[in-house]
């Protein structure tokens, strides 16, 4: 066996499990056992004498399925002192006609937009128009809980917080895919995001729900329309710039995940030609000091994206040899029966570890830890190939016609 095929095994092995314990020991020794179990967490809420007024904004597009009900449950926040922004970009069915009654009403401010230019350039479009000193981001398929505001609001009392990301959680779950995504969300993303709270730099807000403070957004220049993922990228964006990011996992929403593959599979593909487009655009972090404390997040997610090559080539290279009759002995994809059980056990620990933290906001989350057996064997796979895809996106969009970032479509479940 070869020195390279050696290495590529062993980073195979090594990266999940190394990532999965420093994951787990942060989040819970670090986050949740001194910042989050308790009652209060990171700062209290303002006195109601001093409620700074924030700007809710929507930015919809094609969302007649969806939006009255967003907009129900977004008019029982109980924060006081608010305003509700929503941005129209190039709808082609009812959605405006199901928002205007509301602006008649004097319940929130429209801003219709033709034609629709993509998600980033609404929220820059509607942030001029904003007259709160916090803004919180809500995608048309979300629903906050009441008290969301009260819980990032709190977090801006630091004058030093640019914005703060929520939690956001699975609401339909009637397909696999997005049960597995409700196993997901906790024991992944959000155990990721309070890992690297702990370090100090985050990877990205959500793009579902975040709260920036309006002047840091103006700082930071805005959001980005050439990158597909534009809350990495503002999240990057900001980081760059000194600014404090913070996860409040009480800030929850509930939101609509891809129910079949297919949607799944461009939702990651976009993620990881997000993902890699702003590691190439923010590549100068790691030779500045004054930015070193992004340089931890830099290199675990660089490490992902050559995990995902790791077991790409790997395994294209097994198939391809063992198609001529030729299987490699040594080669294969997946480590021997010992080393899968122990990535196995792990990964089904961590996933126990993530459900077990966010059971207090959605106790129902644990009846679907019997889908927590199908990440390992599957879900890792359909991350792997999302990657290698994803780049090949970026290089259709380096040699071909400069496209902003646009809609995608989404299809609801009945």
């Amino acid at each position: 066996m070869s020195t390279i095929v050696l290495v590529a095994l062993v980073y195979l092995f090594l990266y999940p499990l190394l990532t999965s314990i420093a994951w787990v020991v942060t989040s819970v020794g670090l986050f949740y056992l001194r910042r989050e179990r308790s009652t209060a967490g990171d700062g209290v809420p303002p006195p109601s004498s001093e409620q700074p007024l924030v700007s809710v904004v929507i930015p919809c597009h094609n969302e007649e399925a969806i939006l009255e009900h967003t907009l129900e449950q977004v008019l029982t926040l109980t924060y006081p002192n608010k305003e509700i922004i929503v941005v129209d970009d190039g709808s082609t069915d009812r959605t405006r006609a199901i928002a205007e009654p509301y602006a008649r009403a004097g319940k929130l401010r429209l801003l219709v937009k033709s034609p629709g230019e993509g998600k980033p350039m609404a929220l820059n479009d509607a942030l001029p128009l904003t007259r709160g000193e916090f803004l919180l981001t809500l995608d048309a398929d979300s629903y906050p809980v009441p008290d969301i505001i009260e819980q990032v609001v709190k977090h801006f009392a630091s004058s030093r917080v640019g914005a703060v990301t929520g939690n956001p959680r699975v609401g339909n779950r009637t397909s696999l895919w997005a049960r597995i995504q409700v196993i997901e969300f906790p024991s992944i993303l959000c155990l990721m995001r309070r890992a690297q709270r702990v370090w100090g730099r985050i990877l990205s807000v959500s793009g579902v729900v975040a709260a920036f403070r309006k002047s840091a957004l103006v700082d930071a220049g805005g959001w980005d329309p050439s990158i597909m993922t534009e809350d990495i990228n503002i999240s990057w964006a900001l980081q760059k710039r000194a600014w404090d990011l913070r996860y409040e996992p009480r800030a929850v929403v509930w939101m609509q995940a891809p129910e079949s593959l297919s949607d799944l599979w461009r939702q990651r593909v976009r993620w990881a030609q997000g993902l890699q487009e702003v590691l190439w655009r923010h590549r100068d972090v790691i030779s500045t000091w004054k930015t070193r404390r992004l340089w931890p997040v830099f290199a675990e997610a660089c490490g992902s994206i050559l995990w995902a090559y790791d077991f790409t080539l790997l395994t294209l290279v097994y198939l391809v040899m063992a198609l001529f009759g030729h299987p490699p002995a040594y080669a294969q994809p997946l480590p021997p029966l010992w080393g899968g059980m122990l990535l196995a056990m792990f990964c089904l620990f961590q996933l126990a570890v993530g459900l077990s933290m966010e059971s207090r906001y959605d106790p129902t989350m644990r009846r679907y830890f019997f889908y927590a057996i199908l990440y390992p064997a599957f879900y890792w796979i359909l991350m792997a190939f999302s990657v290698p895809v994803g780049t090949l996106a970026i290089v259709r969009r380096k040699i071909g016609p400069r496209t902003l970032a646009t809609w995608r479509p989404r299809r609801y479940a009945a």
